[in-house]
C-alpha cells in the first residue's frame, strides 16, 4: 500500500540547494532548543470500499507551507516563499504527479485491505520528512494505522512499530520483499529531503528569522479551594514559538507550574499559559519569568500582585485629578459668594451712599476708607478658611484611599 509514497517528492529540488544541512536560522535560547523539521502530512479516511477522503499538507517547523485541495487535485502554496525557485513547468509536473499519487494510493490499500485484516472504516497517517540538527541531517518515514504508531522506515528496511502487533510484521513483511522500491526511499531520506528543507530555509529565512517580543501579564483564576490561590502567567504575541516560562520565587523555580499547550494567533504569533496553585499567604513573593529568544536575554519578570501597585497609581492620579477639579470649582464658587458677600456689605453694613447727617461720620473718605479696611479683613479670612477647609478635605481623601 505504501509502494507509491517514496516518489511522492522525488522531484522536490530547489536547483542549487547546498548538500549540506542547512543550520536553524535565527537566535534561539538555550532552554527551548529544538531541531527544525520539514514534514510532509498525508491522513487518508477509509469509510468503506468505495469512499475515500485524503487531506495533505507540509509543514517547517510549526509553519504550514503547504495544502492540498482535494477536490480540485492542485497544491496550495501558503507563503510567497513555499514555492522555493521551482520553475512553472517544475510545478506543473509536481502537482501533476500528485494528483496521480492520491488517485492511486487509496487503490493500493483496498488492494492489501483484506490481506492486512484493515477493518472499515479505518484510518491511515503518513508523516515524512526530515529534522535538522546542529551539523547533521535526519530523515524519517512513519506510518499509523487509526491514530496509533504502526511502522517506520530505518537502516534501508521497513520495521513494524513497538507494540503495533503481527499485523504490522506482516505489513513489513510484504514491503521489504520490494528492494528497488527500498533504495529509492533510502535516496529521498539521506539526500533529496535535506536539500529540498536547505533550498526552503533559505526561501524564507526572511521570515523565519523574524523575532517578536512577547507581552506578559499576570491574574487570579478560579479558587482551587479555601485559602489558595490559582495564579495564571499569561504570555502572547511571540515569535518564533519555542518559549521558557516559570513561576519563581525569587531565583527558586516553583515545582507546581504547569504549562498549557503553545496556541496559535490568528497574526501568526503564539500564546501561552502557565498556572500555579499556591496558598494565598504564600504568594506575595512570587514572580513569573519568560524567556524568550526575541528578549536577547534580558528575562521578562511579571510580580504577582505588581499590576495592582500600578492600578493604584492610576487611580491616586485620576483622583487627583478629580479633586483638583473640584478644588478649582470650589474657588470659582467661593469667589462668586464672595462677590456676592462684598455686594450685601456694601448695600447693608457699609451703605455706598454717605450719610451726612450720621455723627459717626465725620467725613467722606473716612468713611470710605473704613469700608474698605472691613472688607478686605473679612473676605481675607473667609478665603483663607475655605482654603485650608478644601485642601484638608482633599489630603484626607486621598490618604484613605491609598
Amino acid at each position: 500500500m505504501f509502494l507509491l509514497l517514496p516518489l511522492l517528492f522525488k522531484g522536490l529540488l530547489c536547483h542549487g540547494a547546498s548538500t549540506v544541512a542547512p543550520q536553524v536560522l535565527g537566535p534561539r535560547h538555550s532552554s527551548a532548543e529544538e531541531p527544525l523539521s520539514f514534514h510532509v502530512l498525508q491522513i487518508s479516511s477509509f469509510a468503506n470500499r468505495s469512499w475515500t477522503h485524503t487531506q495533505g499538507s507540509g509543514w517547517l517547523g510549526e509553519v504550514q507551507t503547504h495544502g492540498w485541495d482535494s477536490v480540485l487535485g492542485t497544491i496550495h502554496f501558503l507563503r510567497p516563499w513555499s514555492q522555493c525557485n521551482f520553475s512553472k513547468e517544475e510545478l506543473k509536473d509536481i502537482q501533476a504527479f500528485l494528483q496521480l499519487y492520491i488517485h492511486s494510493f487509496p487503490w493500493e490499500v483496498q488492494a492489501f485491505a483484506s490481506q492486512f485484516q484493515f477493518q472499515y472504516p479505518f484510518e491511515l497517517q503518513v508523516s515524512f520528512g526530515c529534522l535538522i540538527h546542529p551539523g547533521k541531517a535526519e530523515s524519517f518515514l512513519n506510518g499509523a494505522y487509526q491514530g496509533s504508531d504502526f511502522l517506520s522506515f530505518q537502516e534501508n528496511s521497513w520495521k513494524p512499530s513497538p507494540g503495533a502487533g503481527s499485523r504490522a510484521q506482516n505489513v513489513c513483511k510484504v514491503l521489504n520483499h520490494y528492494k528497488f522500491i527500498k533504495e529509492i526511499i533510502q535516496s529521498l531520506l539521506s539526500d533529496i529531503y535535506p536539500r529540498f528543507l536547505a533550498g526552503l530555509l533559505e526561501a524564507g529565512k526572511s521570515e523565519l528569522q523574524q523575532q517578536v517580543k512577547p507581552e506578559a501579564w499576570v491574574s487570579k483564576g478560579p479558587s482551587p479551594g479555601p485559602g489558595r490561590l490559582l495564579l495564571m502567567c499569561h504570555v502572547s504575541g511571540f515569535h518564533p514559538k519555542p518559549m521558557w516560562v516559570m513561576w519563581m520565587r525569587g531565583e527558586q523555580k516553583q515545582p507546581g507550574t504547569r504549562q498549557g499547550d503553545v496556541l496559535p494567533n490568528d497574526d501568526g504569533t503564539w500564546y501561552l499559559q502557565v498556572t500555579l496553585d499556591v496558598a494565598a499567604v504564600e504568594a506575595a513573593s512570587l514572580s513569573c519569568r519568560v524567556k524568550h529568544s526575541s528578549l536577547g536575554g534580558q528575562d521578562l519578570i511579571i510580580r504577582w500582585g505588581g499590576y495592582s501597585f500600578l492600578l493604584i497609581i492610576c487611580l491616586m492620579v485620576i483622583i487627583s485629578l478629580v479633586m483638583l477639579v473640584r478644588v478649582d470649582s470650589s474657588f470659582k464658587k467661593q469667589n462668586s459668594n464672595q462677590n456676592l458677600l462684598s455686594a450685601h456689605v456694601s448695600h447693608s453694613a457699609f451703605p455706598t451712599g454717605v450719610d451726612t447727617q450720621d455723627p459717626r461720620c465725620s467725613g467722606h473718605q473716612l468713611c470710605l476708607a473704613q469700608e474698605s479696611w472691613t472688607k478686605n479683613r473679612l473676605l481675607k479670612k473667609w478665603k483663607a478658611n475655605s482654603g485650608i477647609i478644601n485642601f484638608t478635605f482633599y489630603i484626607k481623601s486621598l490618604s484613605a484611599f491609598v
